[in-house]
């Protein structure tokens, strides 16, 4: 390739804003010249790397946007240290299809069992499947919420919160609400209903709901709408942090 080329080629790639093309083309025409490949096999891999690297962004842009508190994918998820845990179940969630449904999915069990890594290798899956998610604890949305209303704001917050496709709620029963908190979060489940998937964390059975509501029926429309179309993840094993407590406290003896 003549300089004046190489120098049109950089040129239009930049143009064109094709930056991976840009990056690698020079080592993709040298692969293909040694396997002797078709014009249209490089264009097709270059195209390719194009196309991937755009993807592989974009998913680092809605994982960023999701506000995940920590990095937790199901590669690291200890199955065999929870085996109440139905492995199936979760390997077919993380395939995304209950997203299309718009099917909600609640991790309900002991403390410590490893519910929220859960949510978040959900969360991390649907970001890389083109999905917006949002993560957060319930309390942290319930302040935001109240917090939104006294400045005015609520409605605009509520528009971000409706362009989801997927909304996780972790930790539901470690803190009450007031009466205000509890409708502003019910309004926000009735809002997603059958038009985003939600994914709740918790550590109540449902008869105990109630008591973090503040209010039987409001806690049961919440229910009744969070249930419709579910999958339920048991998580009833020891908990991780008492699990590791009990080692360390044996290394010492």
């Amino acid at each position: 390739m003549s300089d004046k080329t190489d120098l049109l080629l950089r040129h239009y790639l930049k143009t064109l804003k094709l930056p991976t093309m840009l990056r690698e083309y020079e080592k993709a025409a040298i692969v293909c010249a040694d396997e002797k490949a078709s014009y249209a096999t490089y264009l097709q891999r270059m195209a390719e790397l194009e196309v991937i690297e755009r993807e592989r962004k974009s998913a680092a842009r809605r994982v960023k946007a999701a506000g995940f508190p920590v990095a937790k994918t199901i590669d690291t998820f200890e199955f065999d240290a929870q085996p109440s845990i139905n492995r199936v179940l979760v390997q077919e969630l993380l395939t995304g299809e209950y997203l299309a449904k718009r099917e909600c999915v609640l991790c309900m069990g002991n403390s410590g069992t490893g519910k929220t890594h859960l949510a978040l290798a959900l969360g991390f899956a649907a970001c890389g499947q083109g999905k917006r998610v949002r993560f957060f604890t319930v309390s942290s949305l319930v302040t935001q919420l109240l917090e939104r209303r006294e400045e005015r704001m609520l409605g605009r917050f509520l528009k971000q919160l409706a362009r989801l496709d997927l909304l996780i709620l972790d930790e539901l029963g470690y803190v009450p609400f007031t009466k205000a908190g509890a409708e502003l979060l019910f309004d926000v489940v009735s809002r997603a209903y059958e038009h985003a998937s939600i994914v709740v964390t918790t550590n109540l059975e449902f008869e105990k709901w109630a008591e973090v509501m503040g209010c039987e029926r409001l806690t049961g429309a919440l229910i009744d709408r969070l249930t419709h179309h579910v999958h339920i993840i048991e998580a009833n094993g020891e908990s991780y942090r008492l699990r590791d407590a009990k080692k360390r406290l044996r290394r010492r003896a």
